[in-house]
């Protein structure tokens, strides 16, 4: 069962990832998909934060860490 819980958290991952990048590329006026930077987004997406470092990307910021 955690496995099928993983590639569902993955797949989340990189769904999100990939739909805000491509907003973001939406509000910059992009007239064309930048592949490099779509595949960027995807790779910080499934990249897990270092060890003990809480709060790296503002996406892993909460209440408890956003000092």
């Amino acid at each position: 069962m955690a496995m099928a819980e993983n590639g569902a958290a993955r797949h989340q991952a990189i769904a999100t990832a990939i739909g805000a990048e491509l907003e973001r590329q939406s509000r910059t006026g992009a007239v064309r998909i930048d592949i490099e930077a779509m595949t960027a987004a995807v790779e910080r997406a499934l990249t897990p934060p270092p060890a003990g470092r809480e709060g790296t990307r503002p996406t892993d910021l909460n209440a408890t860490n956003d000092d």
